[in-house]
């Protein structure tokens, strides 16, 4: 089977490393050209470039995929499958229509949900217990191709982005092995999605980051798991943006607020105490312990270490006030 494999991201390397594996012949790499990357953007490749280069398999980095000339290459290259993860850019129809058995992509979600960009960071921001990857062939819909195999994984609730993605890269690499090799005997035909069932899963936005403690502390906390490691959830420390990075609760031994909006007194946002964990705040019901967090300008570091420099004491309001 000759196949081109097209990624950029960490997430794609495994199943780059997994086709390599099985000993299928990857004709051509393609992944997005370098890009300024990391505090000092450092003009650097991608991890899939990375991983291509040290595996000897040949590079193709085009500006846009759409160009009439790299198509022509494409053609040359004569695949049978093309395999798709996280590749960056959306395939025309006449790359869609080249190989015989199909573009193949790996969708880290349950599909027909959460079908876009940010599927593991909405999954957990939005509290879901489950989730998995896909592998679909493409056609020229946003992840609506039919369904070819699907694993499942469960969320642990103080999982992280970070956890979730890593998992979901290697089962999205096994399975995507898994379904070359099906494809390749002739013995996995897919099936529709229930387009009914759909959900959607758009980028992170600016506004997503902000944390709202009017909001009940397990939503609040979905947030900050879902946003860690990147790009972190935020809140303001006076007039310093404050990243929220790991909260545990909510604390259920504080009543809820009543009909007044508040509870003993404090705001939503409001230390009510330093514990031997950390600052006590205050959301929309229940009160969450930050345990790690990053002032701007400085690092990421557990709370204990972070109020030996920083003086916090109960009444201040975090967010804008």
């Amino acid at each position: 089977m000759n196949v081109v494999f097209m990624g950029t991201p960490d997430f794609a390397v495994p199943s780059l490393e997994a086709l390599a594996g099985a000993g299928l012949d990857i004709k051509a790499v393609v992944t997005q050209p370098d890009r300024p990357r990391g505090r000092g953007k450092k003009v650097l490749p991608s991890p899939v470039k990375e991983k291509a280069l040290e595996l000897e398999l040949p590079v193709y980095q085009p500006e846009r995929i759409r160009e009439e000339s790299f198509i022509a290459l494409l053609r040359g290259l004569d695949p049978d499958v093309v395999a798709v993860v996280a590749f960056g850019q959306i395939l025309p129809g006449e790359i869609i229509d080249l190989p015989p058995l199909g573009c193949i992509n790996v969708h880290a979600s349950l599909l027909p949900r959460y079908r876009g960009a940010a599927p593991i960071q909405r999954a957990i921001m939005n509290g879901e217990t489950e989730t998995g990857v896909t592998t679909m062939r493409m056609d020229r819909g946003l992840d609506t191709g039919d369904m070819l195999l699907q694993a499942r994984t469960p969320i642990d609730p103080d999982e992280n982005f970070g956890s979730v993605h890593n998992r979901l890269s290697r089962m999205g690499a096994d399975l995507l092995a898994e379904t070359l090799e099906l494809l390749a005997a002739g013995k996995l035909a897919g099936f529709p999605q229930d387009h009914e069932k759909a959900t959607y899963a758009p980028p992170i936005r600016r506004e997503d980051e902000i944390i709202d403690w009017r909001r009940p502390a397990r939503e609040v906390k979905n947030q900050v798991r879902g946003l860690d490691p990147l790009p972190g959830a935020r809140t303001w420390l006076g007039e310093k943006v404050l990243k929220i990075w790991r909260v545990s609760g909510p604390d259920r031994t504080i009543p809820a607020f009543g009909a007044g909006g508040q509870a003993g007194g404090s705001l939503p946002g409001e230390i009510t105490v330093i514990s031997g964990e950390g600052p006590v705040v205050q959301c929309g019901d229940y009160p969450l312990v930050v345990r790690e967090l990053q002032l701007e300008g400085g690092r990421r570091m557990a709370a204990a270490e972070f109020l030996r420099g920083v003086k916090v004491a109960p009444g201040i309001v975090l967010g804008r006030v």
